[in-house]
């Protein structure tokens, strides 16, 4: 049976959407899930690639990396990374705004 690749990226976004808004600590949910609802939709294999590797390090890392209580180790910087980062700050400074 031949799969359509068009198809099988889909199902990949669809895994990953999931992933993303079920960390498992509410922080993250909100964080990373957030970065994925605005742009898994257009992101390429590299990029679910890069993605997918943001998302094996452990939540409580994550969360204080994207939150800047920590920075970001240079062994784990990157854009990828920055860039979920950068959305969260954002969005926080917007909430603080209101």
């Amino acid at each position: 049976m031949h799969t359509d690749p068009t198809d099988a990226l889909l199902q990949r976004r669809r895994r990953l959407l999931y992933r993303a808004t079920h960390r498992g600590t509410y922080e993250n949910d909100l964080m990373i899930g957030g970065y994925a609802h605005k742009h898994i939709a257009t992101m390429d294999e590299v990029s679910l690639d890069e993605f997918e590797a943001v998302m094996e390090h452990p939540d409580a890392e994550l969360a204080d990396w994207l939150t800047g209580r920590l920075p970001i180790p240079d062994d784990v910087d990157t854009p990828m990374l920055r860039s979920i980062r950068d959305q969260a700050a954002e969005v926080a400074q917007a909430k603080q705004g209101r």
